[in-house]
């Protein structure tokens, strides 16, 4: 598990395998392609490394934090 997080440092969400979540365990979308896409499979967010991005790449959004061990969920 990999915990999203804002600019901020605040926790809205994680990703389990590829799948992303939100605080209340909802699927909400996917990592596919560098992206984060919605259950539809439409582009919400761009991946840069571990950085999270707008679509264009030109607002930040957050990041996706280290694996955490599963002991942990």
């Amino acid at each position: 598990m990999r915990g999203l997080y804002d600019r901020q440092g605040e926790q809205f969400g994680y990703v389990k395998v590829n799948v992303v979540y939100t605080l209340e365990g909802e699927p909400t979308g996917r990592l596919q392609g560098g992206f984060v896409v919605d259950l539809a499979g439409q582009p919400m967010w761009r991946m840069i490394g571990d950085g999270i991005y707008s679509v264009d790449g030109t607002e930040t959004i957050g990041y996706l934090a280290e694996e955490k061990p599963e002991e942990y969920d």
